[in-house]
């Protein structure tokens, strides 16, 4: 499975961005979707994540009531709606993909196979 993770870039505090992760080369049904991101000289943490199901986990109280993942009709295609975006949010971003992901398991990094190469969130005045 390769992922192709994009919608990153520079926006003002208060502003939104939606990244996109597009999963190709074999079925993925079953599979579930995390989104995680690292700022510099931070670790990475679990921001949000959703099964095949489509049950949604958040990550930190930071980013609940402000981000929240979905995926597109052919569920092949997972986003990350980042809304009211602070100098904090500033990170790559990574999505992640692996088949038999649960609720439980979303924000375990370890449960995931298959991570796409990140995009870069700038938050920034």
């Amino acid at each position: 499975v390769q992922l192709q993770a994009s919608g990153g870039g520079l926006v003002q505090p208060g502003g939104s961005l939606r990244l996109s992760c597009a999963a190709s080369g074999r079925a993925i049904r079953g599979y579930g979707f995390g989104w995680f991101r690292q700022a510099q000289g931070k670790e990475r943490e679990f921001v949000a994540g959703i099964t095949w199901s489509g049950s949604t986990a958040v990550g930190t109280d930071s980013v609940k009531g402000r981000f929240s993942p979905s995926r597109g009709n052919a569920k092949s295609t997972v986003y990350l709606q980042m809304n009211r975006l602070e100098p904090e949010d500033t990170a790559v971003y990574y999505c992640a993909a692996n088949a038999g992901i649960i609720y439980s398991s979303l924000g375990v990094a370890s449960s995931y196979d298959y991570w796409g190469q990140g995009t870069q969130v700038t938050v920034s005045s």
